[in-house]
């Protein structure tokens, strides 16, 4: 017997420790914050993670509020309000002393959802509106498989209720109506001011540079407008620019009209843009000044818990 206690406090110890250290493994680890759509789960399409890190970005430069997403395969035993509070602390989301950071978390295998809002937030995005936003925009439509348009309409929700302009629907679908046609509308417009340029760049340069950012730039124009004012407008405008691009070029290199047409332009846009050497006709061609992605990270909020979460 008293070897059986002796052996009992030996080994006591060892077990706490190896069970602790379980525990710690299991735990579920904090994703790497990529930018303000993270879709680890893989839930949705490129087109709408495209279109939501636009809008969020737009969103984020003109009032600084950070709005993130995250998607997760498993929380691995944890539960999300936890799980969200940890994350969205050492992401640090929103900026320092306006703590008016959000996280959309959504988990996969535990079909479970859940909007954590940082403190300077809290009066306008309420845990009552939360969980209205959770319960008839996102839920219903997770349902039903779609998690492109539930994850959309928990993000225009949560920006409209931000601004004070959010009213549930009690039949669902509430945030497809005006609030959700403005922001794709303000998304479309932010999406047009970024590919403009570079689609004008495309189209007065000259020889394999020309095709070639024709080429690049289809994936854009068929991504964004589809996702942003819907897929029959979306398509009109990416077939327009199928189908215009490299007629207007035609026209421009083989008729009178058009060669003077280029000619004039060619030279505005060469003034313009301060390349004297042309657009594309030789070595400078054109350039961005961000050659890469540009990083992101959070600004320093705070959170305390405030929030909902649901499931489907």
């Amino acid at each position: 017997m008293r070897h059986s206690a002796h052996l009992c406090r030996v080994l006591l110890p060892a077990v706490l420790l190896l069970v602790a250290g379980v525990v710690s493994v299991q735990a579920t680890e904090v994703p790497y914050l990529g930018g303000r759509v993270n879709d680890n789960a893989g839930l949705l399409t490129s087109e709408t993670s495209a279109a939501l890190e636009a809008m969020l970005k737009a969103h984020e430069d003109s009032t600084s509020n950070q709005v993130v997403v995250l998607t997760v395969n498993t929380l691995e035993g944890e539960e999300i309000e936890p799980f969200a509070i940890k994350v969205a602390e050492t992401w640090k989301l929103g900026q320092k002393g306006k703590d008016n950071g959000v996280l959309l978390l959504v988990s996969k295998n535990e079909r479970k959802v859940r909007i954590e809002v940082g403190r300077g937030l809290e009066g306008n995005l309420t845990d009552l509106t939360c969980g209205r936003i959770i319960r008839h925009e996102i839920v219903p439509r997770f349902k039903e498989g779609d998690f492109d348009g539930g994850v959309r309409a928990g993000v225009e929700s949560i920006l409209a209720a931000i601004a004070g302009e959010y009213t549930a629907d009690t039949a669902g679908g509430g945030s497809d109506g005006i609030v959700g046609m403005g922001m794709n509308l303000f998304a479309f417009g932010f999406f047009l001011l970024i590919i403009t340029p570079f689609t004008l760049v495309a189209f007065f340069s000259r020889g394999f540079p020309s095709w070639f950012l024709y080429a690049f730039l289809i994936p854009f124009w068929t991504a964004f407008p589809m996702a942003t004012i819907g897929a029959i407008a979306g398509g009109v405008l990416c077939a327009a620019y199928l189908i215009g691009f490299p007629t207007a070029k035609f026209i421009m290199a083989n008729t009178p009209g058009g060669k003077a047409w280029a000619e004039k332009w060619g030279k505005f846009m060469m003034s313009r843009s301060g390349h004297g050497g042309g657009w594309g006709s030789g070595g400078g061609g054109w350039s961005s000044s961000s050659s890469g992605s540009s990083s992101f990270s959070g600004g320093g909020g705070s959170f305390s818990g405030g929030g909902s979460s649901g499931s489907w």
